[in-house]
């Protein structure tokens, strides 16, 4: 429950008690209210005294008359009168709402003159975020507008930023953030927050996936021995995941003949169990996904260098003998 103490009565008075109420964060009640009421918030605006009981008590606001003594003009169930004692007039509300803001007054009629007394009511409303694009993917080079709707009182201010380690931050009171032709950089988690000096800021995330086409960033060639393993890698960069293809001689090679190939995620692997002749030279690796295809060539070399093969060396013991021939 939180009062307003009794302003000082005047007939005009030179300014008015402010008393700033701060309501708990809430939903939207319908399409066209920012704000719900909130239940079990009580409110008495301020207490009001009277000199004797003869005096006649009324409590007004921007709308008209609420309460004429005890006679309650509003239609508002949330409105109550408060009396601890015979000369206390004192109005609260319950259930307090953002439309609830503005000015109230206590009038009395006395026997000598009318006496007012005012006070001005300021709903504050920590920041809330209502509303926020889904996760979403786009093609490289598209255009992209996030969305984030937040209530509050005072208005919150949109801050966007990009989580990276360098992460850029985009500011402003606008709920849209633009990123024209977009790169495979900028995917990731974008962070909404919305803040004002009532509360915490309200965070949320939305994730941006950017498809882009295959890029062959490593094709590494390899050597080996007869009769040894052999393996080739390649490596690509895409999303969604690129699908992986091998040739020989524009021949399709399958996981057949002592030959295997796995991939997984963006790398394939060409595994050869028993290497022999016919395994050295040129293979192609083929990345694709739905928005491109990429290749690279790789080589399996001899062991013994690239057209060299084993070369066996005998030495085999030999006699050279002359022969001669003495004349007597």
């Amino acid at each position: 429950q939180l009062l307003a103490w009794p302003a000082a009565w005047c007939a005009s008075p030179p300014f008015l008690p402010i008393l700033a109420l701060l309501l708990p964060t809430s939903n939207p009640r319908s399409n066209d209210e920012m704000f719900t009421n909130i239940p079990r918030v009580f409110l008495a605006l301020s207490r009001c005294y009277v000199e004797d009981r003869s005096s006649k008590v009324a409590w007004l606001n921007r709308s008209g008359i609420i309460f004429a003594g005890e006679d309650k003009w509003s239609l508002d169930p949330r409105v109550e009168l408060e009396k601890r004692n015979p000369l206390e007039y004192s109005l609260r509300i319950q259930k307090v709402d953002v439309y609830d803001e503005g000015s109230y007054t206590c009038s009395v009629q006395t026997l000598h003159h009318p006496k007012t007394s005012q006070v001005y009511l300021i709903v504050q409303v920590p920041p809330k975020i209502s509303n926020i694009s889904s996760d979403i993917t786009v093609n490289e080079g598209s255009n992209v507008t996030l969305v984030c709707m937040a209530n509050g009182r005072p208005e919150p201010v949109i801050t966007w930023r990009h989580l990276t380690p360098t992460g850029r931050e985009f500011e402003g009171e606008e709920e849209y953030l633009e990123i024209l032709g977009i790169t495979r950089e900028q995917s990731g988690k974008y962070e909404c927050k919305a803040a004002n000096e009532v509360a915490s800021a309200d965070v949320k995330q939305v994730r941006v996936t950017v498809n882009y086409p295959p890029t062959i960033t490593e094709s590494k060639s390899n050597e080996a021995a007869t009769g040894r393993q052999a393996l080739l890698r390649c490596e690509a960069s895409a999303v969604p995941t690129p699908d992986f293809e091998w040739y020989r001689d524009d021949t399709r090679i399958n996981s057949a003949n002592g030959l295997e190939i796995k991939s997984t995620g963006s790398q394939s692997l060409l595994m050869v169990a028993n290497v022999t002749e016919e395994h050295y030279g040129n293979y192609t690796c083929v990345a694709a996904n739905k928005l491109g295809v990429t290749n690279a060539s790789l080589y399996l070399y001899s062991k013994y260098g690239r057209g060299e093969r084993d070369v066996q060396v005998v030495l085999t013991n030999t006699c050279l003998c002359s022969k001669y021939t003495v004349t007597l």
